[in-house]
């Protein structure tokens, strides 16, 4: 039987034997860690230290500020030295704790969890809340609302994203290979809230060796099994997945549950297994730093808070001046105006390039080939989108499916006249939904 997948997508330069086969390394940050109080899709983190406060590592720093929300904890010891605005990833100002680091990383104690299987539902959920656990795959929807669906009783797959299908990244791979166990106790973990629900580690079949091991591991799991997925992009997409795990489909209307389904990646089911397992909270996570302007691309476990300027110096620096600086993968990454800028929770790879080839196409005529149409994964006219935004079209643009669009750029990619279909597209989504809002 072959691998699974689902209609369209792309096969781009996979750009992964950069830094797959470098073990993770800890970095332990040197300056002032920076927290932005929206990691997550929600309401932004309220503070609960004062300029001046001593926090040890572990330390809770800011609460939830509602229930889709999430805490957020220091990564270091140190001293509040501001709760100001500062820069984030993708250019906002963020209202952020900025902690002085001592350089000496006292932690609190934790209170580990002997016997997870005596745990209540709702004693799990509340570790997994309190934790900070959010989507770190790149979303950041807090995953205590995930995990807490209107209709437990009908989730049948709990599937964890193991496909990392965007070029270059290599983090969740080393996760696998080296945190196996951690990944499968966190399964395991979620599937003692859902009853009914069968757990699913789906992997690209570009990674044998991830795919041998952790079919080893779960072999006396009656609950968990392994799906070998054919190695394409967007296979990691939420939708892609689901359907082809289950045959099952949802748009824009729909979340994961309404087809039976939760989808968690690798690094936010780890994060479950140190809540709920080791009482601690996400205070690190492991981010691919790589691109052929990396001196020693690698995959490191860092402090969230710290400058990506300390993990590109972890990495060996720049052994030429980069062109192009995306925050994530090429395909749905943004670029990225320097480095002096906070690693948040969600931050799980720095690309760093010594050529923007994108910049440097010059667009022309659409000729109609209809290659874009062959490559959407949601089955869309990708050409005929663009054409609609540019001209600022909006209610045809929706009577096209446009507000379907994954934003995935397999269209961009493929597209012979090097037009950004995908930009285009994207933001014409943003200015219907804002439209839908005012009305």
């Amino acid at each position: 039987m072959g691998s699974k997948t689902f209609k369209g997508g792309v096969h781009p330069y996979e750009g992964k034997e950069l830094a797959k086969d470098q073990p993770i390394t800890e970095v332990l940050p040197k300056g002032d860690l920076v927290y932005p109080l929206s990691q997550h899709i929600g309401a932004p983190a309220t503070p609960i230290v004062a300029v001046g406060d001593k926090v040890q590592k572990g330390q809770k720093i800011a609460e939830a500020g509602g229930f889709v929300s999430s805490p957020v904890y220091a990564s270091a010891s140190g001293t509040v030295k501001a709760i100001e605005p500062r820069r984030v990833a993708v250019g906002d100002m963020v209202n952020s704790i900025v902690v002085e680091n001592d350089g000496a990383f006292t932690e609190v104690s934790y209170t580990v969890c002997d016997d997870v299987t005596a745990l209540s539902k709702e004693e799990i959920i509340e570790k997994v809340k309190e934790a900070g656990v959010v989507g770190m795959g790149g979303a950041g929807f807090p995953t205590h609302v995930k995990l807490s669906p209107k209709e437990p009783e009908k989730i049948e797959y709990i599937i964890a994203n193991c496909a990392e299908c965007e070029p270059y990244l290599t983090a969740d791979y080393r996760r696998m290979l080296e945190n196996p166990e951690e990944l499968v106790s966190g399964m395991k973990i979620i599937l003692q809230l859902f009853d009914h629900a069968q757990g699913v580690l789906a992997i690209e079949d570009n990674k044998p060796d991830c795919i041998e091991k952790l079919t080893e591991l779960v072999k006396d799991e009656p609950r968990i099994s392994v799906c070998a997925l054919q190695t394409k992009y967007p296979q990691g997409g939420e939708r892609q997945l689901i359907y082809a795990v289950t045959k099952r489909a949802i748009n824009s209307k729909m979340l994961p549950a309404d087809a039976g389904c939760i989808v968690d990646n690798v690094e936010t089911i780890i994060a479950v297994h140190n809540a709920v397992k080791l009482g601690k909270p996400v205070t690190n996570r492991v981010a691919t730093i790589t691109g052929d302007a990396i001196e020693n691309p690698g995959n490191f476990l860092y402090s969230i808070g710290t400058s990506y300027t300390e993990l590109v110096e972890a990495a060996g620096g720049f052994k030429e001046q980069p062109e192009k600086i995306i925050s994530g993968g090429p395909m749905m990454g943004f670029a990225m105006f320097g480095l002096d800028i906070p690693t948040t929770k969600t931050s799980s790879s720095l690309l760093c390039l010594t050529k923007d080839e994108v910049s440097a196409m010059e667009p022309t005529a659409c000729i109609n080939c209809g290659r874009c149409v062959e490559v959407c994964p949601e089955l869309l006219v990708p050409s005929r989108l663009s054409k609609f935004a540019d001209r600022g079209l909006g209610e045809t643009f929706e009577k096209w499916n446009g507000l379907e669009c994954i934003e995935c750029g397999s269209c961009s990619f493929i597209c012979p006249a090097r037009k950004q279909l995908a930009q285009s597209i994207k933001t014409m989504k943003k200015q219907v939904l804002a439209a839908k809002r005012k009305k």
